[in-house]
């Protein structure tokens, strides 16, 4: 994987026709299924998982976490109910504390693990509007959102487009946000937010999608917390910073929101899918996800299923148990400290080059300019094709830009080295 280009080739891309066709009639021995998947498969894979490849902000795979989740898959349990896998229950049980522990977060909330941020965003929409509700005299999970009182949005112009997508599902809409104007990093201007109320969700962003910069939490919490309102962090990947201790400072007072989401498949470093979605109070939570049925037999530990949208749902704790077991408190810092600072070598190499940073490289993202949005869509094309490594674009306050994110536990120096001679050869 170190080794291979990062893109398929085209010619490995089309021999994927080789997996179409009427389905046999016939079984096919397990192997032979496996085989032909590997053959014509394996060479069209994107090399995500490898060293040198920025985009999206996509991590790698930990060994021990790889091999969890084929551990946890050859146990196929159902995690969604204590009886149906006692093993997947309590090993969630302890994960969810240990991540409570290095994110810096209240120890009693409650934490649902789903299958990325997307889904972390509108669980926790969905407990915030639960309690929003709540305090205006409404049963949202009885009587639905038809005459429910008001809820005002809130959000700055930078929000990213998974948390737009969640406020459509939650019934918010997308339209409906009141937005807050940014700087120039995309941090929301506390001073320019409207006046807040107890119907008053806040959007926040520990870590934006194309700068890292981190939204001004500790002012925000304290305006909403005086107003009543909720406040949500979108902490896809910045919410990370909390478990390194030269970086911990960027997300000071976002532990005085409401809900947080995050995912485990980026900084964390374990295999799709895994995401997680915590709430201060987990009674809000429970409301929000909580069915019943005669059937479903409640015991008196935690059930998983009252903490996700989820019912039936595979063992994902495994693997976040496995990746943060393996790194303990002080790999996980490390890791991410190295990504931070592989991100700056990044930056300095194209700057030392002539080229443009768009941002404040303070995080893992990285975003540069070669020119005109023409060249600089030409080289992030050659970039990809080449295939010694992989960035995608970006948009970035009117400027087309190529984005960095070093996210891998990999990723060394030499294969940044690499990848920057790669850029420079390709742009120069």
């Amino acid at each position: 994987m170190a080794e291979r280009r990062v893109a398929p080739s085209p010619e490995d891309v089309a021999r994927l026709d080789a997996l179409d066709g009427a389905l046999n009639e016939e079984p096919l021995r397990a192997d032979d299924v496996i085989e032909l998947l590997d053959t014509f498969g394996s060479p069209a894979t994107v090399a995500s998982t490898g060293p040198r490849y920025f985009g999206f902000v996509i991590g790698g795979s930990l060994p021990a976490a790889m091999a969890a989740n084929w551990l946890a898959g050859a146990w196929d349990q159902n995690a969604g109910l204590y009886i149906s896998s006692p093993v997947s229950a309590r090993v969630e049980d302890v994960a969810a504390q240990w991540l409570l522990d290095v994110l810096a977060l209240p120890s009693g909330a409650g934490v649902g693990f789903v299958t990325g941020a997307t889904m972390a965003n509108f669980t926790c929409l969905l407990a915030a509007r639960h309690a929003l509700l709540a305090r205006a005299g409404w049963d949202v999970e009885e009587r639905g959102l038809f005459g429910a009182p008001e809820i005002t949005v809130v959000a700055g112009a930078e929000v990213h487009a998974s948390m737009l997508k969640a406020l459509a599902m939650a019934g918010f809409g997308r339209k409906r946000v009141v937005t807050v104007p940014v700087d120039d990093q995309g941090r929301m201007i506390a001073a320019q937010m409207p006046k807040l109320d107890a119907r008053t969700l806040v959007a926040i962003q520990a870590g934006n999608v194309n700068s890292g910069a981190f939204d001004p939490a500790a002012e925000i919490c304290a305006k909403a917390r005086e107003a009543g309102a909720w406040v949500h962090v979108d902490g896809a990947f910045g919410l990370w910073a909390a478990a390194a201790p030269s970086l911990a400072h960027l997300v000071n007072g976002f532990d005085g929101a409401d809900s947080w989401a995050t995912d485990c498949h980026k900084w964390l470093n374990v295999p799709y899918d895994s995401g997680l979605a915590i709430v201060r109070d987990p009674e809000h939570l429970r409301a929000a996800m909580t069915v019943r049925a005669a059937y479903l037999i409640m015991g008196e530990h935690r059930e998983p299923w009252q903490y996700t949208p989820e019912a039936s749902r595979r063992a994902r704790g495994i693997e976040v148990w496995a990746a943060l077991k393996s790194l303990g408190r002080k790999g996980l810092a490390e890791m991410i400290e190295r990504n931070c600072r592989l991100a700056s070598r990044f930056a300095d190499g194209l700057r030392a080059a002539g080229f443009e940073i768009l941002n404040d490289v303070a995080l893992n993202q990285v975003m540069v300019c070669f020119g005109d949005a023409e060249k600089t869509h030409r080289v992030i094309a050659e970039v990809q094709r080449e295939g010694t490594c992989w960035c995608g674009g970006t948009e970035w306050h009117g400027r087309t830009a190529m984005r960095i994110s070093v996210s891998n536990w990999s990723t060394t120096e030499d294969d940044v080295d690499r990848s920057l001679t790669a850029m420079l050869r390709i742009a120069q």
